[in-house]
């Protein structure tokens, strides 16, 4: 499909900078395709949804992953920002360069205190360029590995807003907070499930109140999510890999709740995205580990997922493309235009939607 099909003008000012308080007071668009549309908030949800549903949240934690560094070459060097994206080993990672165009493979580039000495190996960290791809994308192999490479991340690198939001401000400590989910468990992200960021510990136990359970999988969110997709045609897009994983005891219980009539709905675009890699012809979820770069576009025939709930994404974006496959490009295209014209903020801070599949 043509690209510029999924293109829409967003006024500037509906890009939301900060998250509304408390979390769940965050406006929710319900867009059912047979029937409109209904402006509620996210809190309306359990009111929204059916004893026996069964929400599947995505449990990542995002790491400090912007890296800020000097490249060492003979007797120059030149500063670099690395944004990291994808682990691939104890001491590997792939990352987006900034300037790319400044590094070469076997390059040495080095994070933290700036001396040039080897006194505090501490307050350091090195990397090597062992890879160089399209688009500003390397392979890094760091000095440290496993849990200590780990620590010196924690330690060095920086929240990473996203661009929209980083261009305009700067990340402090309030991001600490407002970028996670409550409950985000498993280290790995480099952007936040957003979907996610609207839930609070009393929404949940209202939902437990109206019998709609949860379950937990694991999609590490990488930097490709925020890369405009450049692409005249869809079918000459590629998707960058991100790692998951759906565990057999969760696969069960989906596929129980659903036997019992149950729905499934996915909170945010990474969990749709996992289940239906994980996803049999016939519609069972199995259990997965492993990487996906499942690329999903109007036609695309869904097998798990009943509804999603997602916040509203960029335009020419694969999640804008994702979200328009679910209920149809023609909804999506006016429930944007409803969004625009009635207020609603947009973007990894904004509002949410809830979207039922076509």
């Amino acid at each position: 499909m043509r690209v510029d099909l999924f293109d829409f003008e967003l006024p500037e000012q509906h890009i939301a900078l900060r998250p509304v308080e408390p979390r769940d007071s965050a406006r929710m668009l319900v867009v059912r395709p047979e029937s409109g549309f209904e402006d509620r908030i996210v809190r309306d949800l359990p009111d929204l949804l059916q004893a026996g549903d069964v929400l599947v949240l995505n449990d990542t934690k995002v790491i400090p992953s912007r890296l800020y560094g000097l490249r060492v070459r003979e007797e120059t060097s030149a500063r670099v920002e690395i944004m990291l994206h994808k682990r691939e080993g104890a001491d590997r990672w792939r990352a987006f360069a900034r300037p790319a165009k400044k590094l070469n493979v076997g390059d040495r580039i080095r994070f933290g205190e700036e001396s040039e000495s080897t006194s505090c190996e501490l307050v350091r960290l090195d990397a090597e360029v062992v890879e160089k791809a399209e688009g500003g994308d390397v392979a890094l192999r760091f000095s440290f590995s496993g849990p200590f490479l780990d620590e010196a991340i924690a330690r060095l690198g920086e929240l990473p807003l996203p661009p929209y939001i980083a261009g305009k401000r700067a990340a402090d400590d309030q991001d600490k907070t407002d970028y996670q989910t409550v409950y985000a468990r498993d280290e790995g992200a480099v952007a936040a499930p957003t979907a996610g960021l609207h839930f609070t510990d009393e929404l949940f136990r209202r939902l437990d109140e109206r019998g709609i359970s949860r379950q937990f999988v694991t999609l590490h969110v990488g930097a490709g999510t925020f890369l405009p997709v450049k692409a005249e045609d869809t079918q000459e897009h590629r998707m960058h890999a991100e790692w998951g994983t759906l565990s057999a005891s969760t696969a069960q219980a989906l596929n129980e709740a659903r036997a019992r009539g149950g729905r499934i709905v996915a909170v945010g675009t990474t969990s749709l995205r996992l289940l239906e890699s994980a996803a049999r012809e016939d519609g069972t979820i199995a259990p997965f580990s492993g990487d996906t770069a499942i690329f999903i576009t109007p036609g695309y025939r869904f097998k798990a997922v009943d509804a999603l709930m997602t916040n509203f994404h960029l335009p020419r974006s694969t999640l804008f493309m994702l979200v328009s496959a679910f209920a149809g490009l023609e909804c999506m295209r006016a429930a944007y235009s409803h969004a625009i014209e009635t207020g609603y903020r947009f973007y990894s801070y904004g509002d949410s939607s809830l979207l039922f599949r076509r």
